[in-house]
């Protein structure tokens, strides 16, 4: 045990209690049959909440953590603070990068036998804890040798670190039973098209994602792989754009029914959608698999990543992914961050209590307005007319006979109210 969270009790549902302890997260507390904590399935960001320093593009450092350094040892004081926060929070889950959780080597072995090494001991620290592993993934944009790419790099050999490293985090990921792989391309995209070749980076990113996919059915990974769309920051553009975008890719390639979305609030916003949209959309696709919870701030154009803090957007993405069956492989994922004047162990504690609170108010006003069911009743009638048998067959028709059948019967349909401000009242009424 180390001390950086002494004097920090374990929290617990205590709805009129201290400042840390949980208002409206109950675990145990039963919704449509099932428990709120595996209906949320909360898990803790390794990256921002134990690898990040605090800085910003105008000053570095602000945090002072006794683990930061890039020795094993500072590793695995790392883990240990890191799960004694799980367990301060009896989060289900968390998520890693390789390089949150071990020191870059001088050479690529060297980085795998760190590796390997924190991995074991990840693997012993969760035997005794309750906390699983949510999913893995690769830092792939971070290192300078990512500054063009790793999938889409023009140099074929950063190409094969990328996948060499792709390997060993899906290796790990299987190891600690986690349940999904998770691939980002923060550095897939580009700066300038006067040196980009659009259909050869295209190619390298299908022909890579199919290579993770055939390594997972190789060796038996049973959880999903998942896609994080993001339009731009750090690069100028990303291919991954968003839902619609990476749909179009995972049709070309062949990869629809074998790759998921991990959709973050934060990302949807910077590609002009609403957090609810691009739930909606995936869903709707069939390709919805988990969610990055957290928020941006909006006078600010970048991916400030803060803990969520407004109910009723939460609410309005619980509803969705509600209506999409709720998670299965996937959950809650904060990928959020302290802001860097916060500097206490307190101030981490209370972020994520905070978060796991908010949501949970959301959640439960989706599950309240989805079992209430006006809304799906007011969209319902709203299509009601494509039931009848007439709508039913103008789709197997062609435009001719639909033609002929206006001008037959004198159709001249009138139009009607979308209902949208009864519809946002009613929203209201549950957040």
């Amino acid at each position: 045990m180390s001390d950086f969270f002494k004097n920090i009790k374990p929290l617990s549902y205590d709805p009129d209690g201290s400042d840390l302890g949980f208002r409206h997260y109950n675990p145990d507390e039963v919704f449509m049959g099932k428990r709120m904590e595996d209906h949320l399935r909360f898990a803790v960001a390794y990256w921002h909440s134990f690898a990040w320093p605090g800085g910003d593009p105008f000053g570095g450092q602000t945090f002072d953590r006794p683990w930061f350094g890039e020795t094993m040892d500072m590793a695995r004081l790392k883990a240990d603070v890191a799960f004694e926060m799980f367990d301060l929070l009896n989060a289900p889950f968390f998520c890693w990068h390789d390089a949150d959780i071990r020191p870059e080597g001088d050479t690529f072995a060297e980085s795998l036998r760190n590796f390997e090494e924190i991995i074991d001991y990840l693997g012993t620290k969760m035997e005794s804890s309750k906390t699983k592993l949510l999913w893995g993934t690769a830092n792939l944009f971070g290192h300078r040798r990512f500054m063009s790419g790793a999938a889409t790099n023009p140099d074929p050999e950063i190409f094969a670190w990328s996948a060499a490293t792709v390997k060993a985090c899906m290796d790990a990921t299987h190891k600690l039973d986690g349940q999904n792989y998770v691939l980002w391309g923060g550095r897939e995209g580009y700066e300038t098209l006067l040196n980009t070749d659009l259909k050869r980076e295209r190619q390298q990113a299908g022909r890579f994602l199919q290579m993770a996919v055939e390594y997972k059915h190789k060796i038996g990974f049973k959880g999903a792989i998942l896609v994080e769309p993001k339009p731009q920051e750090p690069t100028k553009h990303q291919y991954d754009f968003d839902v619609a975008t990476v749909y179009g890719f995972l049709k070309e390639f062949g990869l629809e029914s074998e790759v998921q979305m991990n959709i973050e609030q934060g990302h949807a916003i910077l590609a002009g959608h609403s957090f609810e949209h691009e739930l909606a959309l995936a869903s709707s696709l069939g390709i919805f698999g988990s969610i990055d919870m957290n928020r941006n701030d909006y006078q600010s154009g970048w991916d400030t990543d803060q803990f969520p803090n407004n109910v009723p957007e939460v609410a309005l993405a619980y509803y969705e992914v509600l209506k999409a069956g709720g998670f299965t492989t996937g959950g809650t994922n904060f990928d959020a961050k302290l802001r860097r004047q916060s500097l206490d162990p307190v101030d981490l504690v209370a972020a994520h209590a905070g978060a796991m609170d908010v949501c949970a108010r959301g959640f439960k006003a989706a599950v309240a307005m989805l079992e209430d069911g006006t809304l799906e009743a007011m969209r319902d009638e709203r299509y009601a007319g494509w039931e009848s048998s007439n709508a039913k067959a103008m789709l197997e028709g062609d435009l001719a006979s639909i033609a002929a059948r206006v001008a037959k019967e004198g159709i001249n349909p009138q139009p009607r109210s979308g209902r949208q401000e009864i519809l946002e009242n009613i929203v209201n009424r549950f957040v």
